[in-house]
């Protein structure tokens, strides 16, 4: 997902591709620990995109709770 689109979506929207990729990376996890995962870097990807979730969420949050 692009960052440009994080910042067109709601906090609800945010929030429930927060929860599809928190899954994404609880399979990735499983894959890992069985030895089924080729795409190791879609670990590191998954996790990015987890924290930016957060921090645009938190960003919008804060700018509804200021007006």
């Amino acid at each position: 997902m692009d960052v440009s689109d994080m910042h067109t979506k709601t906090v609800d929207e945010l929030a429930d591709e927060l929860g599809r990729l928190k899954k994404e990376q609880f399979n990735l996890r499983f894959q890992t620990a069985t030895g089924q995962l080729e795409k190791t870097a879609r670990i590191r990807q998954v996790r990015r995109d987890i924290a930016r979730i957060k921090t645009i969420a938190a960003q919008k949050r804060a700018a509804s709770a200021k007006a």
